[in-house]
């Protein structure tokens, strides 16, 4: 983790025990209401800063910024106005919002600005471009590999030496709180003649986290590791919703289609990269040695705690997993290194997915696939019910957060239920 003390920050917004929007975050998202049409804000405990509002009034004079810019929605034009620009814009927030501050507190607009977040109404942040889901955790390809290659040679001999990743369907990306409909497909299972077609049966999630590119480049550029975060501008929670048994079928030779592209959720609140600076750490140790231009003096991981929960339709959630984004064994700038290295241009508003982040222990797989053993240890949930996959009605709820010091920054959570198949 970073060793540079957290300085504390008090601020005059009421901001409840544990929320993950405290003063120290930050996140930036796009809202609307009953009364407003769709802007940008940012989120304060249970609050909503209304940034147009907030640039009518002048808060922002001396900033220059084009007109209307909060006024859009999604983030992607204010994100391109560059990096420089979106954290003046945070860290004035910041200090609008800073206890020993009256300028906004003692404004007569101060009503107009903080808008109540559950009379909110969340959008995707930002129209995605293009959407890359990575395979970077070592422990989730290794239970993969398990289960259906060989036990003892699990990783296939390429995984230690590049980020494997493939390029996804950017469409069907959704904002927390979507319902997703189960897919249909083709399958074939071992004791199967010929394929089937029809509702998927083993319905899955993936606990992902994302990053948002920032910055784009030219057709041939390349970004090197040392400067990867100069072109993240934040992070999302990530539901990759997978339908197993169409995967399985169609994978081979080409990858993952069908069986992925009917849906993905994401978190509401972009998590900007400098709100978890705090939260940096080591990743684990790579070996065999990674080729020169993989390699980073800096630390490129993130101590963001993550949890799964499943709640069938009316009753209780029930906790089913732990991870955390430490484990994950290739990181975000090395993500973004191999992903540019043959010259493939990124632009402002991709979407870079990590890929399933499990952990070590059995409590910390991040996917059903994995908790179930591929179907045959189910689940238990807390009321008794088990789960070998995802039943239609369930909602699956994922929350992340990063704590220090008794300081935290989170995501909120990403949540979707999972209706029966039109």
């Amino acid at each position: 983790m970073s060793d540079s003390p957290i300085p504390i920050l008090n601020t005059w917004v009421e901001v409840p025990k544990n929320s993950d929007f405290s003063i120290y975050n930050l996140p930036f998202g796009v809202f609307k209401n009953k009364k407003l049409s769709p802007r940008i804000g940012i989120a304060i405990g249970d609050k909503i800063v209304d940034l147009s509002v907030l640039d009518q009034e002048g808060f922002f004079a001396n900033m220059f910024l084009p007109e209307g810019i909060f006024i859009k929605d999604s983030l992607n034009e204010l994100i391109a106005l560059g990096k420089v620009q979106t954290k003046k814009i945070r860290e004035r927030v910041q200090s609008l919002l800073l206890a020993d501050n009256g300028e906004l507190r003692d404004h007569s607009a101060r009503g107009k600005v903080m808008v109540t977040r559950k009379e909110a109404e969340m959008l995707l942040p930002v129209k995605i471009g293009d959407y890359t889901d990575f395979y970077s955790s070592i422990e989730h390809a290794t239970n993969v590999g398990k289960m259906f290659r060989d036990p003892e040679n699990a990783l296939l001999p390429n995984w230690k030496h590049i980020p494997v990743g493939y390029h996804g369907r950017a469409s069907s990306i959704v904002v927390s709180g979507t319902p997703i409909h189960r897919p249909k497909g083709q399958f074939k299972d071992p004791d199967m003649d010929v394929p089937a077609f029809g509702p998927s049966r083993r319905l899955d999630f993936e606990l992902e986290l994302a990053f948002i590119t920032g910055k784009q480049t030219k057709l041939g550029d390349s970004i090197a590791t040392e400067e990867a975060e100069e072109y993240i501008f934040g992070f999302v929670l990530f539901n990759d919703w997978s339908a197993r048994d169409i995967q399985a079928w169609e994978y081979v030779p080409l990858g993952p289609f069908l069986g992925k592209s009917f849906g993905s959720s994401i978190s509401a609140w972009v998590v900007t990269i400098e709100a978890l600076e705090p939260f940096k750490l080591a990743g684990p140790v790579q070996e065999p040695e990674v080729l020169p231009y993989l390699k980073s003096e800096k630390k490129h991981s993130f101590d963001i705690n993550l949890e799964v929960l499943i709640q069938p339709e009316g009753k209780k959630p029930s906790k089913i997993c732990t991870s955390n984004f430490r484990h994950m064994y290739w990181n975000v700038a090395q993500q973004l290194a191999h992903h540019t290295s043959n010259g493939c241009n990124i632009n402002v508003g991709d979407m870079m997915a990590s890929g399933t982040i499990s952990g070590p222990t059995a409590d910390s797989f991040g996917s059903m696939l994995e908790l179930s053993w591929k179907g045959t240890q189910p689940v238990k949930l807390e009321d008794g019910e088990e789960r070998r996959f995802i039943e239609d009605g369930d909602t699956v709820i994922m929350k992340g957060f990063a704590e220090k010091e008794g300081i935290r920054v989170g995501f909120g959570e990403v949540t979707g239920q999972i209706l029966p198949v039109k």
